[in-house]
């Protein structure tokens, strides 16, 4: 017998960040898929066309935004625009992330200032802006892409390491913060997963090979549908007891 399609974001407004590959355009495709208008936002644009053609031929509601989430004004334009268009949003995925692998002492400030401020501050602004329309009467469902590396430590990952942590923290305050006006606050946190940002974290010059060891499980690479399905799950009324939790898909590597 075929299982019944999920179709539970029908109705629902989701704001995917990070939208136009790996885990945000999965997460796009699978929310869309089970019913969602989705907000596709990333600083790619062509990525997102080819999101947004994904979206079409599952007949979903879609809405194509160029927002650098580290950006104050555009991400207000950009929630703004989802919420004249689609509607208050409900459901809010934040996805975009930058990283790389770097010997701490060769680490520049504009580079961890870019690290930290996609992964960080740009969940913050995201989460600032479509809070007001998730309050009471509104109800809503965070879901904050982390990463193992929040909840572990990982060689040449300083950066990296701090804003994921950052990441699971926020998540953790902001569920308590709203844990009585309606609004869930919870993240995944991935291990390896095979996207183009993978590409970033190859091993610095003199580097220790054996630090791999550390972040591999016989499970191997995670594909990005696996992520989208955790979130999904978080994002949706069947986690609707769920609120500060940080789940890690990750294949073992922090059991």
């Amino acid at each position: 017998m075929e299982a019944t399609p999920l179709r539970r974001f029908e109705g629902h407004r989701a704001i995917v960040t990070g939208a136009a590959s790996g885990i945000g355009r999965a997460t796009a495709i699978r929310l869309a898929s089970e019913g969602a208008a989705v907000a596709c936002l990333d600083v790619v644009a062509e990525g997102l066309e080819e999101t947004v053609d994904a979206l079409g031929v599952l007949g979903a509601t879609a809405l194509v935004q160029r927002c650098d989430v580290t950006d104050e004004t555009e991400v207000r334009r950009a929630v703004s625009a989802t919420a004249e268009r689609l509607g208050p949003p409900d459901v809010l995925c934040n996805v975009a992330g930058v990283g790389t692998f770097a010997h701490t002492v060769d680490m520049s400030l504009s580079e961890w200032d870019r690290i930290l401020g996609v992964n960080l501050t740009g969940t913050f602004l995201m989460i600032r802006e479509v809070l007001p329309h998730m309050l009471s009467p509104n109800k809503g469902s965070i879901v904050n892409v982390a990463s193992t590396a929040g909840l572990v430590g990982s060689a040449y990952s300083a950066a990296y390491c701090a804003s994921k942590g950052g990441v699971v923290m926020m998540t953790k305050a902001l569920a308590v913060e709203y844990a009585g006006r309606g609004v869930r606050v919870n993240a995944v946190a991935p291990g390896g997963v095979e996207t183009p940002l993978i590409a970033n974290f190859a091993l610095p010059p003199g580097g220790d090979p054996k630090q791999f060891e550390r972040i591999m499980t016989p499970m191997g690479m995670c594909r990005p549908d696996q992520v989208a399905a955790a979130i999904a799950f978080l994002a949706s009324e069947e986690s609707s007891y769920t609120t500060g939790a940080v789940l890690a898909v990750d294949g073992g590597v922090t059991a």
